[in-house]
């Protein structure tokens, strides 16, 4: 089962960098570990999750708007967080191949996972990424790149509620990367380096419902899952222990997903209390409190954070969605079965041959006409076995041939990845024939 598993995984690599997904970063240069470059189509798809992310969340929402932050910050907004104090971790090194690892993480924190040596005694690490800001390095500001997108929100809170005259209970998101100095990552996507969160700071008056809001928030995050296209059965909601949770969070849910290895974070959900408006108050000495024109009382809002991974949130959808099948013929074929919202293209649109010139420009006239209203490639590379196969790959959902009986009779192949059904479609019908079965509307 393990080794099935493990395979999977190597299957799913392989396939995002021979199809344009996801490149190993640096590769010409022999890489850097616990990194990597979105290609082509794996841009597309991550732009197609933080299209449907912002417009659920932040657009859809009237309690909530959005910010885009800067990745550099004063540093003393993460002396006020507790990062600079915190957010360290516990390291060893293997006596013998020197390889390094985080002894919360080994199944034996006695010795090396790799090659069974013995481990040195636990050293300290910072998991922040240090700069230098100012053009003399003497002189220069010693600043952080940021670890969380969470700080720009929480910096911004006065100037956001203020400018856009927001009353209680409102929310902030955002989409932005983070830096973390991770000694044990992998897992592809999973844990990296440089990484993507969308994250939203939901601000609460003190004597709220919180759990009941917590609970609503809870609901509407697997919302997203349903449409994003993400199976219910495959998340676990793992409630974090008093002990196990940060100091002032009441309540920390890690919404976890069965990824090939097993369980583990996906999102996660927490109720922070007033513990980092009242911390970016006292460091920085501006006045955060809110003014309730109902009580007329002035008091310091609380938070729940729901949290997600971008990156984590594409290997899901990769996991799920990778299908190898067996064919009557004997064949085997490889597919995504991305939802249509999701996958790079939704419709794929050739010529049943690249070298006439009459099917060749039917072909692009279809393909303008699809164009405005779907995401459309256009493809007349190899022959229509191998087109099939590679649209298969990456996940169009359909794909239109135009053959000699088009010119005559108005009317293309439609192809269904999932089912490799086939149909006769009039051309005209064509924008209503996708809406319906793309779950779009038009």
């Amino acid at each position: 089962m393990a080794e099935q598993q493990l395979t999977l995984m190597e299957k799913i690599i392989s396939l995002c960098k021979r199809r344009g997904f996801i490149f190993p970063g640096s590769e010409i240069y022999g890489g850097l570990s616990n990194t990597y470059d979105y290609g082509p189509l794996g841009v597309e798809m991550k732009n197609n999750i933080k299209k449907l992310w912002w417009k659920y969340f932040i657009q859809d929402r009237e309690d909530m708007t959005g910010i885009d932050g800067g990745i550099l910050l004063n540093p003393r907004l993460w002396e006020a967080s507790g990062h600079l104090a915190n957010f360290k971790d516990a390291l060893v090194e293997c006596k013998s191949c020197h390889h390094r690892f985080r002894p919360d993480k080994l199944p034996d924190p006695s010795k090396c996972p790799d090659c069974g040596g013995g481990l040195t005694n636990p050293k300290t690490f910072s998991g922040m990424f240090k700069t230098l800001v100012g053009p003399v390095e003497e002189d220069a500001l010693t600043a952080y790149l940021r670890p969380e997108t969470a700080g720009a929100i929480f910096a911004n809170y006065k100037n956001v509620m203020q400018s856009m005259n927001l009353k209680l209970p409102f929310g902030i998101g955002q989409i932005g990367k983070a830096f973390r100095n991770e000694i044990t990552a992998g897992q592809f996507i999973f844990r990296q380096l440089e990484f993507e969160q969308m994250e939203i700071e939901y601000f609460i008056a003190p004597d709220s419902d919180w759990n009941r809001i917590f609970k609503e928030w809870l609901a509407y995050i697997y919302g997203f899952a349903d449409l994003i296209g993400l199976e219910r059965p495959r998340f676990n909601n793992h409630e974090i222990s008093a002990a196990e949770r940060a100091f002032y969070s009441q309540r920390t849910i890690d919404i976890e997903y069965q990824f090939p290895w097993g369980f583990d974070e996906l999102w996660a959900i927490a109720y922070r209390t007033d513990y980092d408006l009242f911390r970016h108050q006292e460091v920085s000495g501006e006045n955060l409190t809110y003014f309730d024109e109902q009580t007329k009382k002035h008091y310091i809002p609380h938070v729940l954070e729901p949290t997600f991974g971008m990156d984590r949130s594409i290997l899901a959808i990769l996991v799920q969605s990778y299908t190898e099948e067996k064919l009557a013929d004997g064949e085997e074929r490889i597919l995504l079965k991305l939802p249509p919202k999701v996958a790079p293209y939704q419709i794929a649109v050739f010529p049943l041959l690249k070298n006439k010139p009459e099917l060749v420009k039917k072909a692009k006239e279809i393909y303008l006409l699809l164009k405005a209203s779907f995401k459309c490639e256009f493809d007349d590379n190899g022959n229509i076995g191998k087109r099939y196969r590679r649209q298969d790959e990456i996940g169009t959902p359909f794909c239109v041939t135009i053959d000699f009986e088009t010119l005559s009779d108005g009317r293309v192949t439609a192809r269904d990845r999932d089912t490799m059904r086939q149909e006769r479609v009039a051309i005209a019908d064509l924008p209503e024939y996708f809406s319906g079965r793309l779950g779009l509307i038009r």
